[in-house]
């Protein structure tokens, strides 16, 4: 799933077409019925933002465009009139640039689905006491790799920003919250916001422990391991040797 880099990174991209008016199409048959095109077309873009995982794209009229990736939705920017193939959501076209979204489920006129968001772990400045204080208020015993992913109290962090800031951070994914400090939770919460802005300026870097299990970890040699964590089941990567913390049996 894109995290909250990839949609920052792509709202960089997005502004080439801020301030002129687009004509908008939505060739996929599921976006063309929600109205989208019709609503938009000939309107002027006035701003794109990325908000955790969406993007908010805010027309003239008071209207924002909402687009959230999931798993496999992308935006992509290119000189107006290049060939195209396939159907993508969503077309976006000026003068001298077309902006495409392809596989975007979920596509809408309404920022609802943003309200109830944490902060953006890529805000500046972070809002590191708000999102202590959200993590605070969730079960002591919830484990800190589960409650990372909540885009209620932290907006933005997915599965490989969590695996490698808690690695960075040298605290275990499977710590209850109530057995971590306010310390270990800032270190971690900073770690994720700068691997991830180190991310969104300079592109991909080496990955610690995200998808290596078995593999020796590059700190202290210890084999990397990985196992499903939470309601969802989402892969959690770690290393027992020098993540400090509960140690999950049987992984």
């Amino acid at each position: 799933m894109p995290e909250g880099d990839s949609l920052h990174r792509a709202a960089r991209r997005l502004q080439v077409l801020v301030g002129e008016r687009v004509g908008v199409e939505t060739p996929h048959p599921r976006a063309a019925a929600q109205g989208v095109a019709e609503r938009l077309n000939g309107r002027k873009l006035l701003g794109v933002e990325a908000v955790g995982k969406n993007l908010l794209l805010s027309f003239e009229g008071g209207l924002v465009l909402r687009s959230h990736l999931r798993m496999t939705g992308r935006w992509q920017v290119r000189p107006a009139g290049s060939p195209r193939r396939g159907r993508p959501w969503l077309v976006l076209q000026c003068t001298n640039y077309e902006a495409l979204l392809w596989n975007g489920p979920v596509l809408e006129l309404s920022t609802r689905g943003t309200r109830r968001l944490g902060p953006d772990i890529l805000a500046e400045p972070l809002e590191v006491e708000r999102m202590v204080g959200n993590l605070r208020r969730e079960h002591r015993d919830r484990e800190l790799g589960d409650a990372l992913l909540d885009q209620r109290l932290v907006a933005g962090i997915g599965n490989l920003w969590k695996a490698e800031s808690l690695w960075h951070a040298r605290v275990s994914p499977w710590r209850a919250l109530g057995d971590v400090t306010d310390e270990e939770l800032e270190h971690v919460l900073g770690e994720a916001a700068r691997l991830m802005r180190a991310s969104l300026d300079g592109g991909r870097s080496e990955r610690a422990v995200y998808r290596k299990p078995g593999r020796p970890c590059p700190r202290c040699g210890t084999p990397i391991r990985s196992h499903g964590q939470g309601d969802d089941n989402r892969t959690a990567y770690w290393c027992p040797g020098c993540q400090t913390g509960k140690e999950l049996s049987g992984a």
